[in-house]
């Protein structure tokens, strides 16, 4: 398993999903996982969920910049980290956003997210 092919091809699925059907993301989470979003935090699959679908906008399309991954313990888990921009809206500004996910292994190939980040850049 390569760790920085498995990090881009996890990042390409969220954003794309996220962009396009946020309420799909639900199945990457469990009722572990935690997302904090701007210092709010949101616990299990179901509140993290309702936090994305609730964001107060129809369309987003999200342009990552770098996409840096590292090994997280023995259990096979994985840090990965995301830096980019983002558009809320057609005709918005971009805003810079980063996010960390702590990706963790169910069965061969596949993960869920424990942790997710995130927080918009200003400034």
């Amino acid at each position: 398993m390569d760790p920085d092919g498995v990090a881009k091809a996890f990042v390409e699925h969220y954003y794309r999903t996220f962009d396009s059907n946020r309420a799909g993301l639900v199945g990457l989470y469990q009722e572990g996982s935690m997302l904090s979003f701007e210092g709010e935090k949101f616990m299990g699959a179901a509140a993290i969920s309702a936090k994305l679908t609730s964001l107060p906008f129809e369309k987003c399309l999200h342009h990552v910049v770098t996409v840096d991954c590292q090994p997280a313990g023995p259990t096979g888990g994985m840090l990965v980290f995301v830096s980019g921009s983002l558009q809320a809206g057609e005709g918005e500004h971009q805003i810079k956003f980063s996010q960390m996910f702590h990706l963790m292994p169910v069965g061969p190939g596949n993960f869920y997210v424990q942790n997710d980040m995130f927080r918009l850049n200003y400034g």
